[in-house]
């Protein structure tokens, strides 16, 4: 046997090593596995960092190719340099990492480069060397979602990992998948000049978010160019000697066509990662889904053995992973820590951003619980129309009888930093009338997220 610790992360990403910061910080023995050449994990490497690497420098070009003359801004000729914006994603992402390698030699932690298995409770092996700890912490997060019919190969049919790393423009790049991950690929590509269609199953895009806002997004997504084909499901993928030939069927049934595409991104969803790590050998417990089975407080049916993030059930979200890896640290270290699940927000970069946090109108209907409605549009705000981005409204949600604020649903520019406005306040139990009586800037963004919070009760006061 190795060194021993008080803990060992499998997965060094947003989970995993928050995780094992928060377990150092609290004067504990920590190592974190990790195969890759680099920490942070599928988030920093080949997700959330580089995607909203691209989405700026994709925004910027479109920004300055369509929208500076409006604000007396005239260039000359724009051209696109593609791999220099590859390049700069990829100066971001090492700036990511690498700040992560410091903050792992700064408080302490091992970094056990490798394939981690779990020999038994108590142990894991990294790349044939056992290493013994008295807590062992799954965080190995996720993978793209297969679809039968459409094999990958990161080159021509692709998954997110792919998508961010295109050589060229695509000419038509077709998206499977009307969820956050296409959409925000969709835009990057659609901004630097590609045809964009999106082939979705559902009759709807955004699954899980509120209709109304889903339904506008969709509107305004169209008017950049996006083609959307809803109720529409994918039975095959050829790959061909230009591209890909795509075939199409309707969801419910009905006469097959083909799409030809340069490029296809797979973009259905994501399933837990596990596969490598030895669970069934030693008895941790899966569901239907591939996902590691806990209870309150991440503990897996085998002692001593936990799990948090992308690999356990609720949202895949970076930031859920953060909250549960510093919460179980902390009930390792014997405090209280503590997640609450109903107050995790959720951003889908595009821009317009959409941002929600709580419950959705359907949610609550579905529930029977009875709740008022107060709605601002961008349009009415001055900030906005002076930004020149007045897409969007700010929808909020509070109970009927309490007023306690129970979600909010933002579309519009900085959606994701008004959202957290709101997120805050539930998370105190505040209500619509709490945020309508706070003062806000003026002229800011943030004062249609009071506008709504007033309109509520009808007292909006610039609609």
């Amino acid at each position: 046997m190795s060194d021993q610790f008080d803990v060992i992360v499998i997965g060094s990403g947003p989970g995993g090593y928050v995780c094992a910061i928060r377990a150092a910080q609290l004067g504990m023995q920590v190592a974190c596995v990790e195969k890759r050449s680099t920490l942070g994990g599928t988030c920093l490497n080949v997700g959330c960092i580089p995607s909203k690497a691209m989405l700026q420098s994709s925004e910027n070009f479109d920004e300055a190719t369509h929208h500076f003359a409006d604000h007396g801004i005239v260039l000359g000729e724009i051209k696109l340099d593609l791999a220099r914006m590859q390049a700069r994603k990829s100066e971001v992402v090492s700036a990511n990492t690498k700040g992560v390698e410091f903050l792992f030699k700064k408080n302490k932690i091992t970094w056990l480069k490798g394939t981690g298995v779990i020999k038994a409770a108590g142990v894991v092996t990294v790349d044939g060397v056992d290493y013994a700890a008295r807590h062992i912490i799954i965080a190995t997060g996720s993978e793209s979602t297969p679809l039968p019919g459409v094999e990958v190969d990161e080159k021509v049919i692709v998954t997110s990992t792919g998508a961010l790393e295109l050589e060229k423009v695509p000419g038509h790049l077709v998206i499977i998948g009307a969820g956050v991950i296409g959409l925000e690929l969709g835009s990057v590509w659609s901004r630097l000049g590609a045809k964009v269609t999106v082939i979705e199953y559902l009759d709807r895009i955004t699954p899980g978010i509120d209709n109304e806002v889903a339904k506008q997004f969709e509107r305004v997504l169209t008017k950049q160019g996006f083609k959307f084909r809803l109720g529409s499901k994918v039975t095959k993928a050829e790959k061909t000697a230009t591209g890909v030939t795509l075939t199409v069927e309707p969801a419910k049934g009905g006469d097959a066509e083909t799409v030809e595409a340069d490029i296809v991104l797979l973009a259905i969803g994501r399933r837990a990662y596990t596969d490598s790590l030895g669970l069934a050998a030693v008895g941790v417990e899966t569901d239907a889904r591939g996902r590691v089975v806990t209870n309150g407080h991440f503990a897996t049916n085998v002692a001593g053995i936990y799990a948090i993030g992308d690999v356990i059930a609720g949202p895949m979200l970076a930031h859920k992973a953060e909250d549960e890896g510093v919460a179980l640290a902390e009930m390792l270290a014997g405090q209280a820590g503590h997640v609450n699940y109903g107050v995790i927000p959720g951003v889908i970069y595009t821009w317009p951003e959409v941002a929600t946090v709580g419950k959705t109108e359907e949610e609550l209907k579905a529930e029977g619980v009875e709740y008022a409605v107060g709605k601002f549009p961008f349009t009415a705000n001055g900030r906005a129309r002076a930004m020149g981005m007045t897409d969007g409204f700010v929808k909020i949600l509070a109970d009927k009888r309490t007023d306690k604020l129970l979600g909010a649903h933002i579309l519009g520019a900085d959606a994701g930093t008004l959202i957290a406005e709101i997120a805050t306040a539930m998370e105190f139990g505040a209500s619509s009338e709490d945020v309508a009586r706070i003062c806000h800037a003026h002229p800011t963004l943030s004062e249609s997220v009071k506008e709504a919070a007033l309109a509520v009760s009808g007292r909006a006061l610039h609609i």
